[in-house]
């Protein structure tokens, strides 16, 4: 449907402007006068041409829908009708694609649906945990405060990825560094060597005589070795989406040196923080752990959850089958073992979620200050050992000159 831009007057005289997409120019002043609004002004807006390639639209990203959430929330909590709010949101929101999602969201409430089910159709964008608790927002009359939870537990978990994200960025790029450097000697610098070395004749040294095969069997199968670390990727790529896959390699993960404890450590403030956040908004437990179970990001974990989630359907406490997992440290099961005694579970995971995201931040720290001297010492000792190798004859040359 097209875009038409509109400028109306309210029943006090104030000036109001938007866009609305509709069928034609008479449905747009049908959804005004609806709103109470007097059209003064309604022309169809004109197109852009990027709007014909869906690859060139502007993706939504996580920051957006946190300020939509923020803001949403903010509008409710001063008595705004939600109509209202979602027409001001779209209108000042910076990102094109998203604007048309709240559009299309208000347009469905305008016809009769409820909020949870308008988000629903997007669940690229609100995720399930979104959707189950605007609807519990919705049936228990708090949205305002279901959103400014959501908005906070997102900047969190944001935040708590960014930690992780900064933490893999830098081995990742030394190792990059570390095969661009290895490449470019034995690719372009070697050959020059094994020529003055070919000219001088001789036997060469072991180690030489190792790298200048290794330049010669690099500058003859370039292209093949690229093609199959592409193809290895490929293949591990295919392999991870399959369940059997996804499980082994996330077993892997969780036992992996260095890493595994980090990650374990990411998997409890993730749990800990969505779990709180959803029993707070009035979620059922049950319905709470499955939803947190598709957002834990790793199968094996998922798996104890929904175990989890068996063992409590069964007259279990929630404590028990998450110390039977071994996924989780002693401390985090004791603690939300007193919390289900005290009936004070949400607030108890709330601080082990606050204390697990300073365990990761300390994590972070020490895992960078281990391998920063660690990948110094990688990537000078190949760098190193390499130039040492293509001067060896020339010592042996100045020592037989000698």
């Amino acid at each position: 449907m097209p875009m038409f831009m509109w400028e109306a007057t309210t029943k006090a005289g104030e000036p109001r402007r938007g866009e609305l997409e509709a069928s034609d120019e008479y449905a747009v002043r049908g959804a005004l006068r609806r709103q109470g609004l007097r059209a003064v002004l309604i022309k169809e807006k004109p197109k852009d041409i990027l709007e014909y390639f869906a690859f060139l639209q502007p993706k939504i990203k996580e920051k957006n829908v946190v300020i939509f959430a923020r803001i949403f929330s903010t509008m409710i909590n001063s008595g705004l009708p939600l109509v209202q709010c979602l027409d001001l949101l779209a209108m000042q929101e910076t990102n094109k694609t998203f604007a048309k999602v709240i559009r299309a969201v208000k347009e469905d409430i305008e016809g009769g649906s409820t909020l949870t089910d308008a988000l629903k159709k997007y669940p690229n964008i609100f995720d399930d945990l979104f959707v189950n608790l605007v609807s519990a927002g919705e049936s228990g009359g708090i949205l305002d405060v279901i959103l400014s939870r959501l908005s906070n537990y997102m900047e969190k978990a944001i935040k708590l990825k960014r930690k992780v994200k900064g933490a893999m960025t830098y081995p990742i790029s030394v190792l990059v560094i570390s095969i661009a450097v290895v490449a470019l000697l034995l690719i372009k610098v070697i050959p020059v060597f094994q020529k003055m070395f070919e000219d001088v004749g001789g036997a060469l040294p072991l180690p030489t005589q190792f790298l200048v095969n290794a330049s010669q069997f690099t500058r003859s199968y370039f292209l093949y070795m690229v093609i199959a670390v592409v193809g290895i990727f490929y293949a591990i790529k295919r392999f991870y989406r399959t369940e059997r896959g996804r499980v082994l390699i996330d077993r892997w993960v969780l036992k992996a040196p260095v890493f595994g404890p980090l990650l374990r450590k990411v998997a409890v403030a993730k749990f800990t923080r969505t779990m709180s956040t959803m029993l707070s908004s009035g979620v059922p437990i049950l319905e709470a752990l499955v939803i947190v179970s598709k957002t834990a990001g790793n199968r094996i974990i998922e798996h104890a959850l929904l175990e989890t989630r068996k063992s409590i359907s069964g007259g279990k406490t929630i404590a028990e089958p998450l110390a039977e997992s071994k996924l989780f440290p002693p401390m985090v099961v004791q603690m939300i073992a007193v919390g289900e005694a005290t009936g004070a579970i949400d607030v108890m995971l709330g601080k082990i979620a606050d204390f697990y995201d300073d365990e990761v931040d300390a994590a972070v720290s020490a895992m960078t200050s281990l391998l920063e001297p660690l990948m110094m010492v990688f990537l000078g000792g190949v760098v190193g050992g390499m130039l040492i190798a293509m001067y060896l004859p020339i010592f042996k040359m100045a020592s037989v000159v000698g």
